[in-house]
């Protein structure tokens, strides 16, 4: 099976690109949008509209299979490539990647995308946005060639069990961090809110009284919103290193925080994802090590999520290896290909790290699938609910996904869906 045509289709993502560094800078908020001068190269305001670029591959007997081409929403910051404008990139596309795809024959996935992967021009890689797009459409490809589902296709190619069996999904509520776990709970969502603490003085608190409340607000939210006592969901909250600004990147200080936010959670398991930023890798390392140790070392059974510099398949083994958290956050965009990804998240299994296959809320419904498929190969331990802020569609598109995958790949074992 060949590829006859190609087509590249530029599209919207489901929410924005912000300037992180101006908005932990203050930038003002009004409405949904933030005022201010932009700190991050490559954006003309602190929030812009978020793109995607849809790579189609019409095969020989006129399927299509298709891959999107996006980037998180924090693009720019914590090491990660520059904001992917798809002006900028569709006429590179057109000229120099066009070429190489119309003609080519539906190879093996791994093989295919790992060779996109390390393609340079002018001695630079592929933007990760377009190799993740890429790595999309020739996953989905195979599929179509195979006549297989795109998870299954990862678990021949990598020898592995096909496991009928789901993956906890996380949700994040955006800045509506209140009514929208009011939704999570009603949904019975495995893992909530993220809660986008990405503020000091108006979401975290200068002595980290805001958060400590949410916390306590939220396990009491639980017990009275569910229906089912037995319904206990791990909480997760992204803090984008706001913890590490008023504690002077001291991880014993840190630690001593973090420890205070246990009893807030009581019966729930308690994730904190970015305590610290230290801006650079090395030093990010250190730190998260640091303020994991410590909160060994006080008896806290509170787990710490890497994220910021922790970028590539590399930054994911480096990090492992150091045994800097407790998980780490494997953000699809920002590994490139999601064949990165796949083998990421292997990699943590086998160094007993926990591994969290999250992304963006800047993706698409088309990358969000393609990491359902991802992940119920390589047995992430959560999957976050994308694309979007507004929680339900990006739960629906997310759990539905994998409802069909798994439905299908019952019957095909004989068991019932």
């Amino acid at each position: 099976m060949k590829i006859a045509k190609v087509l590249f289709v530029p599209g919207s993502s489901a929410f924005y690109f912000d300037d992180q560094k101006a908005i932990k800078a203050g930038a003002p908020h009004d409405g949904h949008v933030y005022g201010g001068r932009p700190l991050t190269p490559g954006f003309k305001a602190v929030r812009v509209a978020g793109e995607a670029l849809s790579i189609l591959l019409e095969l020989e007997d006129g399927r299509l299979a298709v891959g999107d081409c996006a980037a998180v929403q924090y693009s720019g910051a914590g090491g990660r490539d520059p904001l992917f404008l798809t002006a900028d990139f569709k006429p590179f596309l057109e000229t120099r990647i066009k070429p190489l795809l119309e003609g080519a024959e539906v190879g093996r996935f791994r093989e295919t995308a790992g060779r996109f992967e390390a393609l340079e021009f002018g001695g630079e890689r592929l933007h990760t946005a377009v190799r993740y797009g890429l790595s999309q459409a020739l996953l989905h490809a195979r599929a179509l060639a195979e006549r297989r589902l795109m998870a299954e296709v990862v678990c021949e190619e990598y020898g592995l069990p096909v496991v009928a069996e789901p993956v906890p999904i996380f949700g994040q509520t955006g800045d509506d961090r209140y009514t929208n776990a009011d939704k999570m709970i009603i949904k019975r969502v495995d893992v909530l809110p993220h809660g986008l603490i990405n503020n000091v003085e108006t979401k975290l608190g200068r002595d980290g009284e805001i958060l400590r409340d949410y916390i306590v607000w939220l396990a009491d939210r639980i017990r009275k919103v569910r229906t089912d006592p037995a319904y206990v969901p791990t909480l997760h909250i992204d803090v984008y290193g706001t913890i590490g600004l008023i504690r002077g990147l001291d991880p014993v200080r840190v630690a001593d925080y973090l420890a205070t936010l246990e009893p807030a959670a009581a019966e729930f398991p308690l994730y904190i994802e970015g305590p610290v930023d230290a801006e650079e890798k090395p030093r990010q390392i250190e730190l998260l090590a640091a303020v994991r140790r410590a909160l060994r070392a006080k008896g806290s059974r509170v787990k710490i999520v890497a994220d910021e510099w922790c970028n590539t398949y590399e930054d994911v083994v480096d990090f492992t290896n150091a045994q800097a958290c407790d998980m780490v956050q494997i953000k699809t965009p920002d590994l490139g290909g999601i064949q990165n990804t796949i083998e990421a998240v292997l990699y943590c299994r086998r160094h007993g790290m926990e591994a969290y296959q999250g992304g963006t809320c800047n993706e698409t419904e088309v990358s969000a699938r393609a990491c359902v498929h991802a992940a119920l190969a390589a047995r992430a331990e959560r999957l976050l609910a994308k694309p979007g802020m507004g929680f339900d569609e990006g739960f629906m598109i997310v759990r539905n996904e994998m409802e069909r995958v798994l439905a299908v790949l019952r019957a095909r074992n004989g068991k019932e869906a």
